[in-house]
Order: structure tokens, then sequence, then C-alpha cells
């Protein structure tokens, strides 16, 4: 099992020619925290990034955890029975998987969901292929309610990053449409969308000036 919280990051190490900032931990050329978005929201976020994604230079979740004040963040692939156990369910809390009822795995009966009761999302950060395998892997995972997204908007995130699916949006936008409808009007997601959409201009940018 390898487990990294990265939702109160320390002082990260660094070399004098990649100065790393301790906040978002990106290299300070492409510092995120310009970018953040400081959005108040009821809901607690947990986010399991596949390891992977925590190296995407495009990734959306860094904005994301930067931006919302309750969002936990728990890097891994394969979990302890246990240890995973604890971070799905917290007392006082229920808790729903953000994901679509897919043939491979199908959405387990739920009850309708408790409006006065406090809720935690869980958000899985991983490409299609990748997130299906978490799920499959881990039956306490699986076995969560489910939260299903109507068809998205628009998503700007195809300039920077290709999707094999016509409805994949990046984390960041999901969990924002999620927390829209679990806590409606008194959650503002237009400035924390409009930020997201600089960071999608910035790194396409930062690709163009790559190129030859």
């Amino acid at each position: 099992m390898t487990i990294a919280r990265v939702n109160t990051p320390s002082q990260p190490a660094s070399s004098p020619r990649r100065a790393v900032c301790a906040r978002c931990l990106r290299p300070q050329a492409t510092c995120l925290c310009a970018l953040a978005t400081p959005t108040p929201h009821r809901s607690e976020v947990l986010v399991l990034q596949h390891p992977q994604e925590q190296r995407q230079a495009k990734n959306s979740v860094a904005l994301l955890r930067l931006s919302l004040a309750h969002c936990e963040v728990v890097v891994g692939e394969r979990f302890a029975p246990e240890a995973l156990q604890a971070l799905l369910w917290r007392p006082g809390r229920q808790t729903r998987l953000l994901y679509p009822d897919v043939p491979a795995a199908p959405a387990p009966a739920a009850p309708a969901l408790d409006f006065g009761t406090p809720l935690r999302l869980v958000v899985i950060d991983a490409t299609w292929r990748k997130s299906l395998r978490m799920l499959l892997e881990h039956p306490s995972l699986a076995a969560l309610p489910r939260l299903s997204l109507d068809a998205p908007p628009p998503t700007r995130y195809r300039e920077i990053r290709a999707a094999r699916r016509a409805d994949q949006v990046s984390t960041l936008e999901a969990t924002v449409q999620a927390l829209s409808m679990l806590e409606g009007p008194t959650f503002e997601a237009a400035a924390l969308l409009a930020a997201f959409g600089q960071f999608v201009a910035q790194v396409a940018q930062r690709r163009g000036q790559s190129r030859p």
C-alpha cells in the first residue's frame, strides 16, 4: 500500500536549479498559488489520486485543493482495507462516490441522500482505465453509494489533455459540478471555473512555446 497525504504540504526538497513552491508543490515557474480561488463549501471532498496523476503538470487537483478548504488529497493506487475504510467513512457524515453507473462496475442500490446530514464526497483522480481498476480492486470503494453527474457542460480541458469519452471532464470540473448539485446556489462555482480556465490557458501557452 502506498499512501501519501498532500492536503497539508510541508516544505519539499528542492534543488537550486528547480525551486519548488512550498504551498502548491509545483516548480516556481508553474506555481498555481495566484490562481487559488477560495470557494466556501459544506461537503468534505476526498480525492484518491493515482500516483501518475500527481506528476502531471496538467492535472487539475492541485488547484482544487488550494481552493477548497475541506479537500483532502490522498495519493495511492492500492490501499489496505482498514486504511481505506477509515478514509471513506467519517462519523456523522454520509458518503457518496462520484462515479457513473457502468456495466463493468454497476452502482449498488443506495438510499436517497439526506440533505440534512453532512456529506463526504469521494473522487477518484485517474485516467478512465486506471480509475475503473482502482474501483474493481477495492470492494469497499465499489460498495459506496454513488453520485452521477448529468451531461457535463463543455470543457476546455481537451485543449491540453486528450479524452477517450465524450463526457470526460477534469477532476476539478467534475467535483465543482457535483458540489453545485449537492449544495445548490450557495456554492459559487463561477470564479473557480474561471480560474481553471486560466490554468488551462497557461498550460496550453507553455506547451506551444516548448514546441519547435
